[in-house]
């Protein structure tokens, strides 16, 4: 949306508001950028809140960086309980997305999260995120926000200017406690249907009786010298992998090498902010981690674009391909889908591409068996670490040791995880429905459209 456009659809939206129009500059008592110093996925210092903890869903801690600071920079990057943090650089959809802080501890914020601090004389943080959250606030950001290299932006000077419908404070209070009421009941379909999904991994193991035990491990423990020479990692010989790979390799089923079952293995290509494309009739997307979730599907938000002119055809993905994320943090390296052949599509370095041999293994049971070895850590201890990163390349990919049931064994699975996947993603649009209704009755209750109660 360009800014007149913006401008004829926020004269339309704001046209007849119920309560006064005031700007949030108004409102706030604390403005500030976060902190840009680099931070780590060691467990020392502040946890330190990214733009991507910061999703359309609220906030999503799952991947969580830390930082060390000096009592100084502690104080002045301190969260408070009731701050608004703000996504100030992000993909269109995200910029400008907002939510109210409200967990325990120290935390601290990073330089892409504008902290935005209220007047609670005048104003409920939690009403005021909401009401940025709706189509009136998100018409506000689009017609100021400027995409810079595939990144939309938007700065303090801009958030200061957006517009809220103010009405009393017990009036907000009354609000807010009626969208949380719908909030806690979304967030109990997403939380069923990410459960729904996170058992996947232990639907398989249990079907291939190889599942991780709840055995208590020594943390201390003894190996021979000779067996360092096929890997010297004090944790790839610990008792809990020494225990999956001898379950793996005494299993029922025939155990073959991940390079018996996809031979050839190959990535994606690199694509840099200087071969992008943002046409979207022209440009193929270009398939990265974060467009693989972390419960192994295929997602095409926020994906990149590369000119067509710049994919061989070999570039190109092919249905049925498995693609499992060979560079990521150590938790989710390994993270991996299949490509259905949903629309044309290349992929990223970051990407290993599978061609499974059909007579031995399905891409769907393949692609949930890798999934489940990432989720016992299996494969972030296999990768190599590197600043802040781990990657497994195809050499020690392909030496992996899969056990691989019959093939009708495999379609039994396969036919189970999907009928738990498509009741999950039944779930998150019920819960996303609502949602947005609630959004829309909270907005016109405000800016006295239709649709209010």
């Amino acid at each position: 949306m360009n800014y007149s456009a913006g401008t004829l659809e926020l004269n339309r939206i704001f046209a007849k508001p119920r309560y006064p129009l005031t700007p949030l500059r108004k409102l706030a008592t604390v403005v500030q950028y976060g902190i840009s110093a680099r931070a780590s996925e060691q467990e020392i210092g502040f946890p330190i809140l990214r733009m991507n903890n910061l999703q359309n869903d609220g906030w999503d801690l799952g991947d969580l960086k830390y930082i060390e600071l000096s009592e100084s920079e502690a104080r002045t990057y301190k969260l408070e309980n009731g701050d608004i943090l703000f996504n100030r650089t992000n993909s269109k959809e995200l910029v400008g997305k907002c939510e109210v802080f409200r967990e325990e501890g120290h935390w601290v914020f990073a330089s892409y999260l504008i902290r935005v601090r209220l007047d609670t004389t005048q104003a409920e943080p939690d009403f005021v995120s909401m009401f940025l959250n709706t189509p009136a606030g998100r018409v506000q950001i689009d017609r100021v926000s400027r995409q810079i290299i595939g990144m939309s932006n938007i700065n303090a000077e801009e958030l200061l200017e957006l517009h809220i419908a103010v009405p009393p404070l017990p009036v907000q209070q009354q609000m807010v406690v009626e969208m949380e009421r719908v909030r806690k009941a979304w967030q109990r379909r997403l939380e069923q249907a990410n459960a729904m999904l996170s058992g996947l991994d232990a639907f398989v193991f249990d079907r291939l009786g190889i599942g991780p035990t709840k055995t208590l491990f020594p943390r201390f423990f003894a190996a021979r010298l000779r067996d360092s020479w096929v890997r010297c990692d004090p944790d790839y010989h610990s008792p809990k992998f020494k225990e999956l790979r001898r379950a793996i390799d005494s299993s029922h089923d025939p155990v073959y090498d991940l390079g018996t079952l996809a031979p050839n293995p190959r990535t994606g290509f690199a694509a840099g902010r200087e071969v992008q494309s943002f046409d979207q009739e022209e440009g193929i997307p270009h398939v990265r981690p974060l467009n693989i979730t972390r419960h192994g599907e295929l997602t095409f938000k926020d994906t990149k674009l590369v000119p067509r002119d710049a994919v061989e055809p070999d570039d190109m993905l092919q249905p049925d391909e498995v693609l499992l994320n060979n560079t990521n943090s150590t938790e989710w390296v390994g993270k991996t889908t299949v490509f259905e052949g949903q629309r044309e599509c290349c992929c990223s370095n970051h990407i290993t591409r599978l061609t499974p041999d059909r007579s031995l293994v399905l891409p769907w049971f393949l692609a949930a068996l890798l999934n489940a070895m990432r989720s016992t850590g299996y494969l972030g201890l296999l990768a190599t670490n590197f600043v802040n990163q781990a990657g497994i390349n195809t050499e020690t990919l392909c030496a992996l040791r899969l056990p691989v049931p019959s093939l009708d064994e495999q379609q039994k699975i396969v036919a189970e995880l999907m009928g738990r996947r498509n009741e999950a993603r039944r779930l998150r649009e019920e819960a996303a429905g609502e949602w947005e209704a609630a959004k829309a009755r909270f907005e016109a209750r405000l800016l006295g459209r239709e649709g209010a109660q």
